[in-house]
């Protein structure tokens, strides 16, 4: 499986671009596509799910043309959308019987085994019987993602997963996609939240403003924030300066007063030591130094 985009452009009415001049490969296992709110990852999963049309630009998936394969690309694709919205009256298991029908799966027999492997699969095999509106905010988010799944697709595209889910759920969340991406597909993840890339993708894009600012394995992002990563230590009279004057990753208290993470080319001011970059450091940095046209 391929997703091939060349010069992908989405400008709205009132001439916002949403996406300018994208091109990016996509092959199969976790794709992490990272960005702040606005970056125009949700613009993108909505072209490449058929919900939306490009204003200029081609996209092929799994050789199909995005323009003119419409019907055959949806048969491939399974789709969680940041607001999914359930039957609240169904129940878990007739929702999702009613996901894998509108999926092509006439079968009622085969369905219902369908339905019953990926309640099992997603960790609702026991709440099968209740009404999907009773049900806790991640397990309507692994309800959201079995619906995706009924077909099955060959392309899974989830947008903003983990929003708003415990840590618990998040984990179990992105554990669900890892075991998923055992299989020969592609899965698209879309979030800004960087803990959702570092822990389950081998290859990402970074959209900044609606461009390609980075494509790769967030190895080689991490590699570029090295000796750009910092630990000082500071009094609570310094802190908002530090804040001000640098980009502070993550602050933590200590006996003195506080621990302070921050991304910069160099130290003015203040003493300490290097810190060796995670994801979060070199999302940042890059974003600080590398987008928006002012690449170095």
């Amino acid at each position: 499986m391929r997703i091939s985009i060349e010069k992908l452009n989405k400008t709205y009415k009132g001439g916002y671009k949403a996406l300018q001049d994208l091109t990016l490969e996509i092959d199969n296992g976790i794709f992490g596509l990272l960005g702040p709110n606005g970056a125009g990852k949700t613009t993108l999963m909505r072209i490449l799910v058929t919900l939306m049309k490009p204003t200029s630009g081609s996209a092929t998936i799994d050789g199909y043309d995005l323009a003119n394969n419409r019907k055959e690309i949806r048969s491939l694709i399974g789709y969680l959308p940041q607001e999914f919205q359930s039957f609240p009256k169904l129940k878990t298991w007739e929702f999702l019987d009613y996901a894998a029908s509108l999926a092509g799966v006439r079968n009622r027999k085969i369905r219902l085994n369908m339905v019953d492997e990926l309640l099992e699969q997603v960790g609702l095999f026991e709440s099968r019987d209740k009404r999907a509106s009773k049900l806790s905010g991640g397990m309507k988010r692994r309800l959201g993602i079995a619906q995706a799944l009924a077909g099955p697709p060959k392309i899974l595209v989830v947008d903003e997963p983990t929003t708003g889910l415990d840590p618990e759920e998040r984990i179990r969340f992105r554990n669900l996609l890892s075991e998923m991406s055992e299989k020969e597909m592609i899965i698209i993840l879309s979030t800004h939240i960087v803990g959702d890339i570092s822990s389950t993708c081998h290859d990402m894009a970074l959209l900044d403003s609606g461009k390609l600012v980075f494509s790769g394995a967030p190895e080689k992002l991490i590699e570029m924030a090295k000796g750009h990563t910092w630990k000082i230590k500071a009094v609570d009279s310094e802190l908002e300066g530090i804040k001000e004057k640098y980009s502070v990753i993550s602050t933590f208290p200590s006996e003195d007063g506080w621990e302070v993470h921050l991304v910069a080319d160099e130290l003015e001011g203040f003493s300490g030591e290097a810190l060796e970059p995670g994801l979060e450091h070199a999302y940042v940095y890059f974003l600080e130094h590398y987008s928006n046209g002012d690449k170095e």
